[in-house]
């Protein structure tokens, strides 16, 4: 099983494929300690995301071009993903 950091970079490898002008992705798993998600190694992150791909479509939307490209990695390794997908400004 991948460690945490494996996790980020492939997190950050898969989002690539939205071309984002930014992408922050943190490691929030050592806040879940002992929650049953957390359980078997699972972890808990969170993504800001900004891609031009966003722009004019509603907040569900970006949430679900973003989980299009995670969807085989919930609910192991990730379990639970917290995400701001924002259009540029």
């Amino acid at each position: 099983m991948p460690d945490h950091t494996d996790r980020i970079e492939l997190i950050r490898a898969r989002l690539a494929a939205l071309d984002p002008i930014a992408l922050d992705i943190r490691d929030d798993s050592h806040l879940h300690a002992g929650h049953a998600g957390a359980q078997g190694g699972a972890g808990h992150y969170h993504v800001h995301i900004v891609a031009a791909r966003f722009a004019g479509l509603s907040p569900v939307a970006r949430h679900r071009l973003v989980y299009d490209l995670l969807h085989d990695l919930i609910p192991h390794p990730i379990h639970a993903l917290a995400l701001d997908a924002q259009a540029p400004q």
